[in-house]
C-alpha cells in the first residue's frame, strides 16, 4: 500500500491556516513572542502591555463603606498617593471588582472608567515601575531603529525582552497569583532568543517541579523551553520520554516546545531523529508534522544551538521524503534567501507532485523569489 495515503494530503481549507501560521513564524519570530509558547499566542495582550499602554496605573485600597478606592501608591501617571479615585472602577470582565485590595487599576486616556486587573501588594509597586520602563526603553531603541514608528511599544525587542526576563524571573509562580500571571506572560512572550537568559538563573529541578504540576498545565509549553536552557542529560532523558508517550498516541499537545527543547538541550545530532520520527514516518499526523517544521523553524531564526544552515539541510530532506508537502517550508527557505532548492522545487511542479493549490503557490512563489535574486545579481 502507498504508505503516503496514510497522512492524506490536506484539503485547501487545511493546508491555508497551516502554510499562513509557518510564514507568520518565518517573518516575526525575531520580533515577537516565540511561536512555539502556543498559549502565549492565545494571550496576545499581556499585562505588561495593558500597563504599557495605560496613561494611568495606581495600586489603590478599597474605599470600605463606598465604591471609590484610594491610591496607595501611583505606578504611572499623574494621580497623587492617597488621592481618592471617583470614576466607575469595574473589573476587567465589567464586573464590579470584588474582594481586590489592595488592588492593580489601569485608566486609558478618554476612557470613563479604570479597569482593576486583579489584587496587587503595595510592595511591588517599584517591581511595576521597573516593569513599564522596560517597555520604554524597547520603544526608545525601536524608534531610533525605525524612524516611521512613533507609537510606543506594545512588543519588547529582544534587548528589551533579555532585560524584562531578568527581570520576571525571580517572580515565576510567585504566591501571589497576579505577579506570577505577570512574569510566566512576559516569558511566554519573549522571543526564543532572549530565553537563553534564563541560563543559570533557574534551577532545573524547579521547572521540572512546574512541568508536573497539574495545575500549570496552560504554562506548560513555557516551562519546557526553559527546560531546554537549563537542564542537564537526566532532563533530556525524561524530555525523550515524553516525546515517546506522545508519540505513541499521536499527541501534538506542546510537542513543538518539546522538540525544540530537545534540540536545544542535545544540539544538531537530534535534527537526524526529528527526520527519521516525523518527516520519515509516514503514519505522523498533520499537527506532528507541524510541531516538528516549527521547532526547526524557530531554531533556524534563532541561528543558535541549530545553525540555520542545519535547518536548511532538514528542510531539504523534508521536501525529499514529502514532496507533496514541500511548500510548507517554501517561504522560510526564501526568507532565509535560500536559493539551491529553485531546481528541485520546478522539478516538482513540473511532475504535479504538488497538487494541493496553497502549497502550489507557496512553491511558485519561491520560484519567483529565487528567479528576482538570481537577476538581481546579473
Amino acid at each position: 500500500m502507498n504508505s503516503e495515503r496514510q497522512v492524506p494530503i490536506p484539503s485547501v481549507r487545511w493546508l491555508r491556516p497551516v502554510l499562513s501560521a509557518l510564514v507568520f513564524v518565518s517573518s516575526v519570530a525575531t520580533a515577537i513572542a516565540c511561536p512555539l509558547c502556543y498559549e502565549a499566542a492565545k494571550q496576545m495582550v499581556t499585562i505588561g502591555q495593558q500597563l504599557n499602554t495605560a496613561d494611568r496605573v495606581v495600586i489603590a485600597r478599597w474605599g470600605g463603606s463606598t465604591t471609590h478606592f484610594r491610591i496607595a501608591s501611583a505606578i504611572k501617571g499623574d494621580d497623587a498617593d492617597s488621592a481618592t479615585i471617583v470614576d466607575p472602577v469595574l473589573a476587567s470582565d465589567g464586573t464590579v471588582p470584588s474582594g481586590c485590595d489592595p488592588c492593580l487599576l489601569i485608566h486609558y486616556a478618554l476612557n470613563p472608567q479604570w479597569t482593576a486587573l486583579g489584587t496587587m501588594p503595595i510592595e511591588y509597586a517599584d517591581w511595576l515601575r521597573q516593569l513599564i520602563a522596560t517597555y520604554r526603553t524597547s520603544g526608545e531603541l525601536r524608534r531610533a531603529t525605525w524612524p516611521q514608528r512613533l507609537q510606543p511599544s506594545t512588543v519588547l525587542n529582544e534587548a528589551g525582552s533579555r532585560q524584562c526576563i531578568s527581570l520576571v524571573l525571580p517572580r515565576l509562580e510567585s504566591p501571589d497569583a497576579l505577579i506570577a500571571q505577570i512574569a510566566w506572560q512576559e516569558l511566554a512572550h519573549a522571543p526564543y532568543q532572549a530565553l537563553e537568559t534564563v541560563r543559570s538563573h533557574v534551577d532545573a529541578g524547579t521547572v521540572e517541579g512546574w512541568l508536573n504540576d497539574p495545575k500549570l498545565a496552560s504554562r506548560r509549553a513555557v516551562y519546557t523551553l526553559v527546560l531546554g536552557f537549563v537542564g542537564g542529560p537526566d532532563d533530556a532523558e525524561r524530555l525523550e520520554q515524553r516525546m515517546g508517550v506522545a508519540g505513541t498516541s499521536h499527541d501534538a499537545t506542546n510537542l513543538a516546545a518539546m522538540i525544540g527543547a530537545d534540540l536545544e538541550l542535545r544540539g544538531p545530532s537530534r535534527i537526524a531523529w526529528v527526520e527519521a520520527t516525523y518527516f520519515a514516518d509516514h503514519t505522523r499526523t498533520m499537527p506532528e508534522i507541524e510541531a516538528a517544521l516549527l521547532a526547526l523553524n524557530v531554531h533556524g531564526e534563532a541561528n543558535g544551538t541549530i545553525s540555520r544552515e542545519q535547518v536548511i539541510d532538514a528542510y531539504l530532506a523534508f521536501i525529499r521524503e514529502r514532496p507533496a508537502m514541500a511548500g510548507f517550508v517554501a517561504q522560510q527557505l526564501a526568507d532565509w534567501n535560500y536559493w539551491g532548492a529553485a531546481t528541485e522545487y520546478a522539478a516538482l511542479l513540473a511532475s504535479d507532485a504538488v497538487k494541493d493549490p496553497a502549497s502550489q503557490f507557496a512553491v511558485v512563489n519561491y520560484l519567483q523569489r529565487a528567479a528576482a535574486a538570481k537577476a538581481a545579481l546579473q
